[in-house]
């Protein structure tokens, strides 16, 4: 999964998940991409700082800076996250890492249409959305690090 920092032409930045570029340029083209603050689908990539590892940062201790003060809209914004995820943790079932094979099965009519969610690898993610399998990634939350 690629994390695309984007903005909206009403100025609105936010992050986005993708398959690959194609998928972000695709998923634009058919509307898919939504500003979280307006609504507005003329959302475009942002300028972003390549993430390079150089022989200083190696060698350095991990930058995790911990915990993050949050302003009240990204406070609104993880409790719709932490609801969003127990959503589908309480109405889906639970496929663990046969997710791949299982969405595969569902989406060609071999396994009764359910929801699922389980682990799956960036490599059967991508095969997944070339099929056209629709498959998106369930956030992880802080509170599932603890």
């Amino acid at each position: 999964m690629i994390r695309f920092s984007l903005t909206c032409d009403g100025g609105h930045a936010f992050d986005g998940w993708f398959a690959s570029n194609d998928a972000f340029d695709t998923q634009r083209k058919r509307g898919l991409i939504d500003c979280p603050h307006c609504g507005t689908i003329k959302v475009d990539k942002a300028i972003m700082a390549p993430g390079v590892i150089t022989s200083d940062r190696k060698a350095a201790p991990s930058r995790d800076l911990g915990p993050v003060a949050l302003d009240p809209d990204r406070v609104e914004m993880m409790a719709k996250l932490r609801e969003m995820v127990k959503s589908v943790r309480d109405n889906a079932d639970h496929v663990g890492t046969e997710f791949a094979e299982e969405a595969r099965k569902i989406h060609f009519g071999e396994a009764p249409e359910r929801a699922i969610y389980g682990e799956a690898s960036r490599d059967e993610v991508e095969a997944l959305l070339e099929d056209g399998v629709p498959v998106a990634p369930l956030p992880v939350l802080p509170d599932d690090r603890n």
